[in-house]
Parts: structure tokens; C-alpha cells; sequence
């Protein structure tokens, strides 16, 4: 069986390690360099933002996916040698008297239905295991179970085992057309005219994957939806946990650096971190966790996320035309979300058995108007 994957990044090609161990000769397209769109600028966290606003079959997607990570963290380790710094930090969410929306009775009702472990503490108990925390919040629910991994290191590994594995990458080789013979998918073409021979094509091309659709006939609603994410440097355990509110979120890492993130902005592919979102961040921080303040900003960054409408991935063979795949649209959960699209799609084209349902992420499913899930409808951060 040979295969075409287009897209580098972490969904792309952790699915072509796994269909390179299921039996396949596999060959990665990547139109510039791969990993280094959404799935280097993301933050790592190994948990949904607002689960219990997405439908059962996500939680089911998402828990099956977080379950692989101990192992497959251990495996990468011991086949590449690297570390992807996976760690269980847990995720707080505090809680404030001004917030636009409380979800403290929805995250509990959530995790007590699908059996997350969730702890409820008051004002001083948050601040107390939290201390750069507002004196101002009332209360806060952590999940204590809630791991991280650190996205450049986990791409470079996977690309490590790519090499390992004997999965053939091409960078700067963008995919523009598909090759038919007698109404069979034989193939893509690439922009320089270069051609790949293929049983089946994995379209995995993030946030670039709805242009692309078009120009392979036919339609795919991803669009990109742009994150601006600030690095500050601070010493090891001035925050343990991730924590997670509406206006931002912050990601400590082991060596005492802490991600504040991310901006939602729909604005197409506009590259560039800018004032405006910076300062809205550091508001936000001042609001949420006024003992950052003073920490050196070391680096600013940004990425594309691949949006769908209704805020879910797109997972599954494409109707009309026998042999073409997608995988793409998995918006803020791509990191979480690999290890089990990788599966389930290996298995699919593989023609295997799939253990999870994923009719809910068919490339064809019907789309909502609105959905809180979806595209925002306004930039802000």
C-alpha cells in the first residue's frame, strides 16, 4: 500500500508512523517546514479547553487519546532518545465575581459523568496551591490528573522516529492537484510539477487543509484562526499548575518559564504577534495571576489553529472520491488529540477495525450555523 500524506505536522506525520508500522510505504508532503505551524506554537496542554461544552463522542475521542500518551511518551523516549517533557501538572480553573460565564456546576456535572478526578477549592485553598494567583478569586476546580507536554520537543521527536521508521519527508513540496486514472486516485502532483504515486492520500494540512480541499474538488470549512501566545521567564514552581480561564491561560513549564495564551483572532493567514493582543494578555494576567508581573518577556509567537464551525475535527474518508482522506480541523486539541487520530486513521486506511466511533467527525457531517464551539466571531484574546 502506498500513501501520501499531506502535511507535516504532528497529525500528519504521527500518522504516517503509524501507518509506516502498520505495513505501508508512506511518503510525507509538507508545502514548507515541517511541524512548524500549529503544532510547534501550541501550548501542550493534554486537556480540552471546556469539554462539557462539546458532545459525548469528543470526551470519548479525547479521553481514548490521553490514555495513549503514558505509553507512547515512553516509547518515543525509548526509540528516539528524546524527552517531550510530558508531566502531570494539573489544570486549575479559578474562578472570579466578574467573570462573563461560570462553568464551575457544568465541569463538575462533566467530570463526574465521564469519571475525571476534580477537586473543588475555596478563595484561600486556590491560593494556597497557587499563590501567584488575584486575592480576588473565589474558588477554583483543578484536575490534578491534567498533563503537558512541550510541542517543539514532541515534534522533534516524531520526526526522529519518522527517520527510524523509514518514512520518506519532503519539505517545500506543495501538493496543488490530484493525480486519476479511470476515476481512481493514482497520485498528487506538487506546484514545482513533481508527482507522487498512491493508493490513498491523507489530507492533513491544518489550517491550510480547506484551500487546498477546493483545489481537489471538494469542500472542507477549515480555516485558520490565529493565536499569539507571550513567554515569560520565571523560576521553577512559581506556578505548578496550568491554569485556565476564559480571558487566558498559562502553562508552567520545568524550568520556571510560563506560557500565557493564546488570542482567538479570525483574520486569515496575517502572520505576526502585535501590541494590541500583548497587552490584552498581560491584562489579563494582571486580573488572573497579578504574581507573574515583573517576569522578563523572552519571546513572542503565534500559530494558526485549523478551525472548524462546529469546533471538532474532521476524521474520515472523502465520499466522492475512493482512496482520499482527511484528517484536519482539530482547532485547540491537535497535540492532545494525535496519538488517537493517528490510529484511528492508520486503522481506517489500513482498512482495520476502529475501536472509537467517529461518525460524529465525518468529513461530511451536516454543519451548524452557529456554534459556541466554532469560529469566533470576534478577534480578541
Amino acid at each position: 500500500m502506498k500513501v501520501v500524506v499531506i502535511g507535516g505536522g504532528i497529525i500528519g506525520c504521527l500518522t504516517a508512523c503509524f501507518l509506516k508500522q502498520r505495513g505501508a510505504d508512506v511518503v510525507v508532503l509538507e508545502r514548507g517546514k515541517a511541524g512548524q505551524e500549529a503544532s510547534w506554537a501550541g501550548a501542550g496542554i493534554l486537556c480540552p479547553i471546556h469539554p462539557w461544552l462539546y458532545p459525548d463522542s469528543f470526551t470519548h475521542l479525547i479521553d481514548a487519546s490521553l490514555a495513549m500518551y503514558p505509553a507512547f511518551q515512553e516509547q518515543l523516549k525509548s526509540d528516539t532518545g528524546m524527552s517531550i517533557e510530558w508531566q502531570k501538572s494539573g489544570l486549575l480553573v479559578p474562578f472570579f465575581t466578574d467573570d462573563k460565564n461560570n462553568h464551575k456546576q457544568a465541569a463538575l456535572d462533566w467530570s463526574e459523568r465521564f469519571n475525571w478526578d476534580v477537586e473543588e477549592l475555596d478563595g484561600q485553598q486556590t491560593l494556597a496551591l497557587e499563590p501567584t494567583l488575584s486575592h480576588q478569586n473565589t474558588g477554583s476546580l483543578r484536575w490534578p490528573e491534567v498533563a503537558q507536554v512541550r510541542n517543539p520537543r514532541l515534534l522533534k521527536a516524531v520526526r526522529i522516529w519518522m527517520d527510524k521508521l523509514g518514512v520518506e519527508l519532503h519539505e517545500h513540496a506543495e501538493v496543488t492537484s490530484l493525480i486519476m486514472q479511470q476515476d481512481m486516485l493514482s497520485g498528487v502532483q506538487c506546484a514545482d510539477e513533481k508527482r507522487f504515486t498512491a493508493n490513498q492520500v491523507l489530507l492533513a494540512s491544518g489550517s491550510w487543509s480547506g484551500e487546498l480541499a477546493e483545489q481537489l474538488g471538494f469542500a472542507l470549512p477549515v480555516k485558520p484562526v490565529k493565536g499569539q501566545i507571550v513567554l515569560l521567564k520565571g523560576k521553577p514552581r512559581l506556578m505548578k499548575s496550568i491554569v485556565k480561564h476564559d480571558d487566558a491561560y498559562f502553562v508552567p513549564r520545568a524550568d520556571g518559564r510560563v506560557l500565557v495564551g493564546a488570542s482567538m483572532e479570525f483574520v486569515g493567514f496575517e502572520r505576526g504577534n502585535t501590541e494590541q493582543i500583548t497587552e490584552q494578555l498581560m491584562a489579563s494576567m494582571q486580573k488572573i495571576a497579578p504574581g507573574l508581573q515583573g517576569l522578563e518577556v523572552e519571546h513572542q509567537w503565534m500559530g494558526f489553529r485549523p478551525g472548524s464551525p462546529d469546533g471538532l475535527p474532521y476524521l474520515g474518508d472523502v465520499s466522492n472520491v475512493k482512496g482520499l482522506w482527511v484528517a484536519s480541523g482539530h482547532y485547540r486539541n491537535g497535540v492532545a488529540l494525535a496519538p488517537i487520530t493517528a490510529e484511528v486513521m492508520s486503522c481506517k486506511m489500513m482498512g482495520e477495525a476502529v475501536q472509537v466511533d467517529c461518525s460524529d467527525f465525518s468529513v461530511d457531517r451536516a454543519i451548524p450555523e452557529t456554534s459556541a464551539l466554532g469560529f469566533p466571531q470576534t478577534v480578541d484574546g
